[in-house]
């Protein structure tokens, strides 16, 4: 459970990163306690996404992702950020991506964040 947390945590942290970086990504809220409910709302959709729906999408394109060597999955990773971003608008979450290329962006910007702060936290969250 703390991993969850922990996992939540930081899609939160690298998605404010996003939001404060890439012009193209914009976070709205009155407050700093609503931003941060935002950001938690949004870390936890982008989880679920990312979780169930890109695994299926990089199966179906796995050719073509052998094909660009791997490039694709760059692609793949912007448009799970616009699905996030499509699927907080109906959630009526202050959440929006307004196109392709500041989702390219912001999931470069995810991804690199996601995995220093993973670098610098330990693997496994034991009770002590």
């Amino acid at each position: 459970m703390k991993n969850l947390i922990i996992r939540l945590l930081v899609n939160a942290v690298a998605l404010a990163v996003a939001s404060w970086i890439v012009s193209g990504i914009t976070l709205q809220g009155a407050t700093t306690g609503r931003r941060v409910l935002t950001l938690l709302i949004v870390a936890a959709i982008f989880g679920v996404v990312n979780a169930v729906v890109k695994p299926i999408v990089k199966l179906l394109s796995l050719p073509f992702i052998i094909l660009t060597l791997g490039l694709l999955i760059f692609v793949i990773n912007a448009l799970m950020l616009l699905l996030t971003s499509w699927i907080t608008g109906k959630l009526d979450v202050q959440f929006h991506v307004d196109g392709f290329w500041p989702a390219l962006l912001g999931s470069l910007v995810i991804t690199v964040v996601g995995m220093l702060l993973n670098a610098v936290l330990p693997e496994k969250w034991e009770p002590r």
